[in-house]
C-alpha cells in the first residue's frame, strides 16, 4: 500500500503584528532579528550574491554555528546571525572562466603542484581545525574560486572534502550551481558543509529538503543534518521550527522523548539544522515485521512515551501536525525507546501558519471538514498510528481526501450534525441534506457509514485497547481524550501495573528504553 502525500502548504491569512507578509529584498541571504518586547523573531532571506572579491580577510563577516543554551544566548546567537548574514557577498565577473563558471582553470604551473602535492599527505601534516587563512594556503590549489572566497568567512575550518565529486559552481544556474530545481541542495557524500560536517550518507528525503547523515569534525561525532530548501516558504516554516526546537530543547529536562536540536546555521542560503543521530522509525520497523503487527504490550511500550512526548507539548501549546510512523524513531535498534521527530509543520497554538497539514492517513476530521484546529489533532493522529502499530495496516487508508473521510465514516458513522453546520468544506462531502457523498476509489470500491467496526480493523478484541483508540478518534475535538487523560486510561494504567510488577522482580527499571 502506497503512502500518502504530505498534505501541500495552504496559509492563514491571518499575520500577527510582528510577522512581515513580505521579506524585504534589502539584505543577502537570511536577516534574523529578535524583538525585545516579546522575543518574538523575525527572518528574512533573500537572493545570494556571490563571494566578495575584497583582499582584506578581516573585513569579513564571520559565519557561526549556534546552540545556545538558554534563552538568553538565544537571542543573542539570532542577533549575532543577523549581523554576520547582512552584509553581501560578491565576485568579480573577471574571475570567472568563459562558460560563467566559478570554475577557475589553472594555471600550468598549479596543474604540475597538484600532480606532485599528494592530499592526502597534506592533511597527515596538516592539524585542523585550521583558520580560514592557513586553510585556504595549504588547500586552495584543490578549491574553486567560490570555495576560496567562502572559507574566509568561517571561523575554523575543520573539514574540506577536497577528494569528494564537489559541485561545481555555475552563477548562471540556481544558487550559482549549488541547488536543483526544486531548490534543494545538491548533496554529495564526502563533501562538506559549513567546512564542518562530511555527508557521509543521505538518509531520506521531503517536501521540507533532506536529512543526511554526517560526521562532525569538531566533535567526531555522527549526526543527523537536516538541510531545508531555498525557498521562501521553507525559510518562513524554518524559523518557527528553531523557535519551537529550541523551546523544546531549553524546557525538555526530563526527556519527554522528542527529538532536540543541536546546531543550526545557513550555509550556502539553507537553512541547516543538526540532531543526534537516531535509528530507523516506526514504519520501517513494521514493514520489517513483514507488517505483522506488534503485540499489544510493545504497543503500549510506545503509547506510554508518545503520550509524554504529547502531553509535554500540550503544555507548552505545541501542535506537532504530521504525527505518522515515519516521524517517530527507534533510539536503539535493540530497545523500544523512540523520539518524535520533524517539527517542520510544527506550530504553537496560538500561532498557526497554515490550513491544510498532516499527512492523509493520520488527519483529523476537524482538518479534512474545514473546522479550526488544536492540539487535538496529534491524538486523532496517536488514536491511528496505535492501530497500525498493532494490525500492520492504516486504520484509515483512503486514496484521497474525500476517501479518507469515507474511510472513517466506514467505522465511526456519520459526523455530528452541529459538526457539519460548523465546518467550512462540508458541501465537497455531503449534499444539502447532509447526507454523505458517496464515491468509488480506484479500485471500484464503494465506503458506505457504519458498516466495519473498530475491532474488525484494528485487529483486536482488547477492550481496553479499543476504548482507548475510540476516545482518541472522537469526531468532536472537544471531547477527545488528552494526553493527560490518557495516562490514566485502564489500558495505559495496565502497562504501568505490568512495569511496577517486573521492577520489584527483578530490581530494575525494566523499561527497556
Amino acid at each position: 500500500m502506497s503512502r500518502p502525500e504530505e498534505p501541500k502548504v495552504t496559509r492563514l491569512r491571518t499575520f500577527s503584528s510582528t510577522q512581515k507578509r513580505r521579506p524585504s529584498k534589502k539584505n543577502s541571504l537570511i536577516s534574523l532579528s529578535t524583538k525585545s518586547k516579546n522575543n518574538s523573531i523575525s527572518f528574512q532571506f533573500n537572493t545570494p550574491k556571490a563571494p566578495s572579491t575584497s583582499k582584506n580577510p578581516s573585513s569579513k563577516r564571520k559565519i557561526e554555528i549556534f546552540f545556545p543554551d538558554n534563552n538568553n544566548s538565544f537571542n543573542s546567537s539570532l542577533s549575532s546571525t543577523n549581523k554576520s548574514l547582512n552584509s553581501s557577498r560578491k565576485i568579480s565577473r573577471a574571475s570567472f572562466s568563459r562558460d560563467d563558471s566559478m570554475q577557475v582553470k589553472p594555471s600550468p604551473r598549479t596543474l604540475k603542484l597538484r600532480k606532485k602535492i599528494d592530499p592526502d599527505e597534506v592533511l597527515k601534516q596538516s592539524k585542523l581545525p585550521l583558520p580560514p587563512q592557513e586553510a585556504l594556503k595549504q588547500f586552495g590549489n584543490f578549491m574553486n574560486k567560490y570555495e576560496q572566497e567562502e572559507i574566509l568567512e568561517f571561523e575554523q575550518i575543520y573539514y574540506i572534502g577536497f577528494k569528494s565529486s564537489k559541485t561545481k559552481p555555475d552563477i548562471n544556474a540556481n544558487n550559482y550551481g549549488y541547488d536543483d530545481e526544486r531548490s534543494d541542495y545538491k548533496l554529495v557524500v564526502g563533501d562538506h558543509v559549513a567546512y564542518r560536517f562530511e555527508i557521509k550518507q543521505i538518509l531520506g528525503k521531503g517536501s521540507f529538503g533532506q536529512v543526511c547523515k554526517c560526521l562532525d569534525h569538531k566533535t567526531n561525532q555522527e549526526v543527523a543534518l537536516k538541510i531545508i530548501r531555498n525557498e521562501k516558504r521553507f525559510h518562513r516554516q524554518g524559523k518557527v521550527e528553531i523557535k519551537i526546537l529550541h523551546h523544546i530543547k531549553y524546557h525538555d529536562k526530563e526527556d519527554a522523548h522528542c527529538v532536540h536540536m543541536q546546531n543550526y546555521f545557513v550555509f550556502r542560503s539553507h537553512i541547516c539544522l543538526t540532531f543526534e543521530l537516531l535509528s530507523i522509525n516506526l514504519y520501517e520497523l513494521l514493514r520489517s515485521n513483514g507488517s505483522n503487527g506488534f503485540s499489544l504490550s510493545l504497543v503500549r511500550r510506545f503509547a506510554i512515551q508518545l503520550l509524554a512526548s504529547l502531553a509535554f507539548l500540550s503544555e507548552h501549546k505545541i501542535i506537532h501536525c504530521d504525527l505518522k510512523p515515519e516521524n517517530i524513531l527507534l533510539k536503539n535498534p535493540t530497545k523500544s525507546g523512540i523520539k518524535i521527530i520533524d517539527f517542520g509543520s510544527s506550530c504553537f497554538e496560538h500561532e498557526k501558519l497554515y490550513t491544510y497539514i498532516q499527512s492523509r492517513f493520520y488527519r483529523a476530521p476537524e482538518i479534512i471538514l474545514g473546522l479550526p484546529y488544536s492540539m487535538a489533532i496529534d491524538m486523532w493522529s496517536l488514536g491511528c498510528i496505535l492501530s497500525e502499530l498493532h494490525s500492520g495496516y492504516p486504520l484509515f487508508a483512503g486514496e484521497t481526501e474525500h476517501e479518507q473521510l469515507l474511510c472513517i465514516m466506514e467505522i465511526k458513522g456519520i459526523p455530528p450534525v452541529a459538526l457539519l453546520k460548523k465546518a467550512t468544506k462540508t458541501e465537497l462531502f455531503f449534499d444539502s441534506e447532509l447526507n454523505p457523498k458517496i464515491i468509488a476509489n480506484s479500485r471500484g470500491k464503494k465506503r458506505y457509514p457504519g458498516t466495519r467496526s473498530l475491532q474488525e480493523k484494528s485487529m483486536s478484541s482488547d477492550k481496553k485497547f479499543l476504548n482507548f483508540i475510540e476516545r482518541c478518534i472522537d469526531w468532536n475535538p472537544d471531547t477527545r481524550m488528552t494526553p493527560q487523560e490518557a495516562a490514566f486510561h485502564p489500558w495505559i494504567q495496565e502497562g504501568f501495573e505490568g512495569l511496577r510488577t517486573l521492577r520489584s522482580s527483578t530490581g530494575s527499571r525494566g523499561d527497556g528504553y
